[in-house]
């Protein structure tokens, strides 16, 4: 749950964080996106909670096995992850892993709680209604940082990035997986055209490689280690960083 960030968080007897209260963080949207904030991604996905697997499971199950795949390379870590909405990826990290699950929708983390129940997952250790760039963590907490069709839905991105730099380790890894907007050509109109209903959407279609590369360009103790394509159709992209 939220707290004030910098202050000090206690681990359970399996080594996660506690989570104090919740308290809900007023988050100001940066000027080139007009259209998004919390409280229209919040309503969004207030409305799509009820049909999300049925709409998105099948398509994104791709890049939610890859990342899923990569965080469990870290065998025995402590993996966050970041929208973990329904829960969908949940199930495919391995067992070793202690998965701590945040999202700002709670009727979302409502779904991820029966689907964890459901499933008995004795690897995810919480899950919790937290801001991406507000996290109730203290610095150099997690071993890997997960956060899959993600970037698009936040209305600050490079401030939820240096939160998760933030809660890694020293050799630590964030993965992304996220659609990276066309620069040119009928895909771009037509992100530029959905971008005017991203409000409604609850996301961005519009996401700019260079958000991600300019960020990069000023943390000197970061590498990116890999950034490939994924099914389907080459959509949806595999970012891997790591933390010096």
């Amino acid at each position: 749950m939220m707290s004030e960030r910098g202050r000090s968080h206690h681990l359970s007897e399996r080594g996660v964080p506690e989570f104090p209260g919740r308290r809900k963080a007023a988050v100001q949207h940066p000027k080139r996106v007009r259209t998004l904030d919390n409280s229209a991604v919040t309503q969004a996905y207030a409305r799509w909670a009820p049909v999300y697997d049925l709409a998105f499971s099948e398509a994104m199950r791709p890049g939610r096995k890859v990342a899923a795949a990569v965080a469990s390379e870290h065998k025995g870590g402590l993996v966050l992850d970041v929208g973990v909405g329904t829960g969908l990826e949940l199930p495919m990290f391995d067992p070793s892993c202690r998965v701590v699950g945040i999202d700002l929708s709670e009727p979302m983390l409502r779904r991820a709680a029966r689907r964890t129940a459901t499933a008995d997952l004795h690897h995810v250790a919480g899950l919790s209604a937290m801001d991406a760039c507000r996290l109730a963590f203290a610095d150099a907490t997690f071993d890997v940082v997960v956060a899959p069709y993600v970037l698009t839905v936040l209305p600050r991105p490079e401030a939820s990035l240096d939160e998760w730099v933030r809660v890694l380790k020293p050799g630590g890894e964030i993965v992304l997986v996220n659609h990276i907007g066309a620069t040119s050509g009928p895909l771009a109109w037509v992100e530029s055209k959905l971008a005017e209903r991203s409000a409604a959407l609850g996301w961005r279609p519009e996401f700019p490689w260079r958000i991600l590369a300019d960020w990069l360009a000023g943390h000197a103790d970061l590498r990116l280690v890999e950034r490939r394509a994924l099914p389907p159709f080459g959509i949806f992209t595999l970012v891997r960083i790591t933390k010096r």
